[in-house]
């Protein structure tokens, strides 16, 4: 009874713990760069400090901790949905869709190769369209499932990356640096009205899915169990997909690919706060959001004045830190 007592208060000091270095992150991270920012100058508005501050660092902040926010929590939606601590954005198609779309937004000239509004209506077509097929396939029988939905996604996943090859070997020169540049992935400064109908459109799909904590503890445990105490199973796997899918989408559309944010920081808060998604999926927004900022903040200065894609660097973190894990819980890890 005692340790039920504590647990409470644990949840609370790691959300605590969580909010503290997200706020951190938020405040130090806009100060990286290859130019120093002077503080009082920015204070007084004075330029160029002001306004490399206002217009470049720190709408590039927000958009990287929005986005690693939104693929952390996205990533837990999805190894739940398939109970599977390996899954990811990627692994339902969302993200290769998105990819697909630009990708083909690039190489046509739909517009112009540079103009990143087409290329992001592109990648949102895209993702829209894996969803609708995903979805379509995965509930085509009597009864959705994860199983079911894995496979979809698995399936729709191969044909969106072969297609991504297929057009970048048949695209021009200087389309195909386009496209290799944007399959990268990494943050740039944004218009702060793109920043608003960014967080207007994943902000509610986030809020769903805190909302479902409880249930989506029944469905890690198995589709039979959740069903057994009362929860609608074919109603939680298309809320959840959709709800991750939304997540996902818009991000990838903007940012273009970043992988490993959705796997590795639910998956090692998983291995501290054990798998309670009422702790976990908070957790994971915010510790995703502050993990992304910090490696577009490296990616500013490692080679200052030039940058290297923050796609680039969670890879580079993202898997020897991913096999260290593997390698200390050996196959101990479960969801």
């Amino acid at each position: 009874m005692a340790s039920e007592r504590l647990q409470p208060r644990r949840f609370r000091t790691a959300l605590a713990i969580s909010i503290v270095v997200a706020v951190v992150v938020l405040f130090l991270a806009p100060l990286a760069g290859p130019t120093h920012i002077d503080f009082a100058k920015v204070a007084a508005r004075e330029g160029p400090d002001f306004d490399v501050m206002i217009s470049l660092r720190l709408p590039r902040v927000l958009l990287a901790m929005l986005a690693g926010g939104c693929l952390a929590l996205a990533g837990a939606v999805f190894q739940t949905l398939l109970r599977d601590a390996l899954a990811t954005p990627d692994t339902l198609g969302i993200s290769s869709g998105a990819s697909l779309g630009a990708v083909m937004a690039i190489c046509f000239n739909v517009g112009r190769a540079g103009n990143l509004p087409v290329v992001w209506v592109g990648a949102l077509a895209g993702s829209v369209l894996v969803l609708l097929l995903v979805l379509g396939i995965a509930g085509a029988g009597e009864r959705m499932s994860s199983f079911t939905l894995l496979l979809a996604g698995i399936a729709i996943n191969s044909m969106c990356m072969a297609l991504i090859q297929f057009v970048h070997s048949v695209a021009a020169f200087t389309q195909s640096f386009s496209i290799t540049r944007w399959l990268m992935g990494g943050i740039d400064a944004v218009p702060y009205p793109t920043l608003a109908w960014l967080a207007a459109l994943v902000l509610p799909a986030a809020a769903v899915v805190l909302m479902r904590a409880p249930a989506w503890n029944l469905l890690a445990v198995g589709e039979e169990w959740a069903a057994a105490r009362g929860v609608a199973v074919d109603r939680l796997l298309f809320t959840g997909y959709l709800a991750a899918s939304v997540l996902t989408a818009p991000v990838t559309a903007i940012t273009g690919p970043i992988g490993f944010v959705g796997l590795i920081v639910p998956h090692a808060l998983r291995l501290w706060l054990g798998a309670d998604h009422r702790v976990l999926m908070p957790c994971s927004f915010l510790w995703g959001a502050a993990l992304l900022a910090i490696c577009d903040a490296v990616a500013r200065v490692v080679l200052a004045p030039a940058e290297i894609p923050a796609g680039v660097i969670t890879a580079l973190l993202g898997g020897p830190f991913f096999m260290w894990l593997l390698r200390v819980r050996k196959r101990s890890i479960r969801i």
